[in-house]
């Protein structure tokens, strides 16, 4: 995220899988991806179940 070439790019992470137990909620994948430490770019992190349909369009979306 800190090339050049993706200087104002917005990023748009989907935590897929949600329907599973054990699936880690948008706080843990925040954590895990240290998305805090992106302070220059508009991020998102949408919980997601393919299988179900859910959370797919919000994302898109935004």
């Amino acid at each position: 995220m800190v090339e050049e070439e993706l200087k104002g790019a917005v990023a748009l992470i989907f935590a897929n899988k949600q329907d599973l137990p054990g699936a880690l909620d948008a706080a843990a994948v925040t954590e895990a991806l240290e998305m805090h430490k992106i302070k220059n770019r508009q991020w998102a992190i949408f919980k997601t179940s393919a299988i179900k349909g859910e959370g797919l369009f919000e994302g898109l979306d935004w």
